[in-house]
C-alpha cells in the first residue's frame, strides 16, 4: 500500500434509483424532511422551500433536475442535505438543498477506490463512479447553483 495515499471524508446520498456521492465539505448540514409547498407555476424540480437559519432555500429534486420525476420520500425516511455552494455566485446563492430517499452515510474514500464508468450523464450529473463495487453518481454542483438562481429573480 502507498504510504502517501489519503483519503477523502465523504458522503453517499441516497436518491431515487441510485445514490450520490459528495465530499463532506460540500455538506453544511442534513435534516429532518420538512419543506413548505413550491406553489404554482414552479419548476418541476421544485419540492418547496426549507426555512434554515433565517434563509428560504429551495429544495431541489435531484432526480427530477436530471429529467426524471419528482420524488418525494415517503415512509419518514426521506432527508434534506443542506448543501455549500461551490460557484462564482456564492453570494446570491449560499446554500441549497437537495431532498433524499433515505439517511446519508459517510465513507472515508481513497482514490483507488473510486473508478470512473463510461456512461451518459443527466444534466444534473458530473459523473458515474463505481465506489467499492457500487454505482454512484457525481453530482453537477454548478448546474444544480444554476437552477437555485432562477428561482431568485
Amino acid at each position: 500500500m502507498n504510504d502517501n495515499s489519503q483519503t477523502l471524508s465523504c458522503v453517499m446520498i441516497p436518491m431515487s434509483g441510485r445514490q450520490l456521492l459528495l465530499p463532506n465539505v460540500s455538506i453544511a448540514e442534513v435534516v429532518d424532511y420538512a419543506s413548505t409547498d413550491a406553489g404554482a407555476n414552479t419548476p418541476e424540480w421544485l419540492v418547496g422551500y426549507l426555512d434554515w437559519r433565517g434563509l428560504q432555500l429551495p429544495v431541489i429534486s435531484y432526480d427530477a433536475a436530471n429529467g426524471g420525476a419528482l420524488t418525494v420520500p415517503g415512509d419518514n425516511r426521506g432527508r434534506i442535505v443542506v448543501l455549500n455552494s461551490i460557484g462564482d455566485h456564492h453570494k446570491d446563492v449560499p446554500f441549497m438543498a437537495l431532498v433524499t430517499q433515505g439517511i446519508p452515510s459517510q465513507a472515508r474514500l481513497t482514490e483507488d477506490q473510486v473508478r470512473k464508468l463510461e456512461g451518459e450523464p443527466g444534466p444534473a450529473d458530473l459523473m458515474q463512479v463505481e465506489v467499492d463495487g457500487e454505482n454512484a453518481w457525481i453530482p453537477n454542483l454548478e448546474f444544480l447553483e444554476s437552477l437555485v438562481r432562477q428561482t431568485r429573480h
